[in-house]
């Protein structure tokens, strides 16, 4: 029989014996994770310095392409993000840690959140798109999804229009994005067309000339890109017809339409032309 001296040897030979196994796992353990975890950490020191410099870069680019100020914020935080994102994902993979089934869950939950708000995600995704291509802009007049109005306000889901008889008009940014739009102020200049019609009978060159007066005379009528343009145009059931055409500056557009409009009615009666009604001959025949 063994005597307690014996035990308490065995037992302290036991404790050395499973101390150096704990001392050899401790050591293979940071032999293999120490140069992985300085490797990591100089990584991502590194890589956060890089995105540092690359968000900064990319705000410099947001400046440069004018891009509204309200939306850099926004689109500075979503570059930060995904590179943190990045950057985390090849830390730890680094580690040993193994990705594959962290990325499938939140590739999975990714795809469940945008099915589940597609319709709103489409018009954040149109919001965006406008702000960065700016297909128009605050103070433009134009006409999309059978409305028509000036842009009062670009907001990141909506675009608010106001109409000529002050209505206010949301137009989500999903269908405003990827259909087609009319915007009458993008260009410096438009052209104005007119049609006016007279009698037959009526002498068409005083016609014209009367109207090519009446654009000369008027200083909001442009010369460039061309001069302005009168001819006849048809030969209809009640009047000759004569287009004309003139370039202005965008903003005269309307006013020199009316007036041109007016002018055109009070000075056809002095000159002897006559803007006919329309009419219909009846021939009567008796048997």
């Amino acid at each position: 029989m063994f005597n307690c001296s014996q035990i308490l040897i065995k037992m302290d030979l036991t404790y050395l014996v499973n101390w150096d196994n704990y001392y050899s796992k401790i050591i293979d353990i940071i032999l293999f994770y120490g140069p992985r975890l300085v490797g990591a950490v100089f990584v991502w020191i590194i890589g956060s310095l890089l995105i540092t410099a690359l968000v900064k870069a990319f705000d410099r680019l947001l400046t440069k392409r004018e891009i509204d100020i309200s939306l850099k914020p926004f689109l500075k935080g979503v570059v930060r993000i995904l590179l943190k994102i990045t950057l985390a994902i090849s830390v730890l993979g680094m580690l040993g840690i193994e990705m594959t089934s962290f990325i499938a869950i939140l590739g999975s939950a990714g795809l469940a959140i945008g099915l589940a708000l597609s319709g709103t995600l489409q018009n954040f995704a149109g919001g965006i798109i406008i702000l960065i291509f700016k297909p128009f802009k605050f103070g433009d007049f134009i006409e999309a999804q059978g409305h028509s109005g000036i842009v009062s306000e670009i907001q990141i889901f909506n675009t608010i229009l106001k109409t000529v008889d002050n209505k206010t008009i949301i137009i989500p940014n999903g269908g405003l994005a990827t259909s087609s739009m009319v915007n009458y102020s993008a260009e410096e200049k438009r052209r104005v067309d007119w049609k006016f019609g007279i009698s037959y009978g009526d002498k068409i060159e005083v016609a014209k000339e009367v109207l090519f007066k009446l654009l000369n005379e008027d200083e909001r009528i442009l010369k460039t890109p061309d001069l302005p343009f009168v001819a006849v145009s048809e030969l209809a059931d009640s009047s000759i017809n004569i287009v004309v055409r003139a370039w202005v500056n965008t903003p005269d557009y309307w006013d020199v339409y009316f007036d041109m409009n007016e002018k055109v009615y009070r000075t056809f009666s002095k000159e002897g032309l006559h803007i006919p009604y329309p009419q219909m001959d009846v021939h009567v025949h008796q048997q």
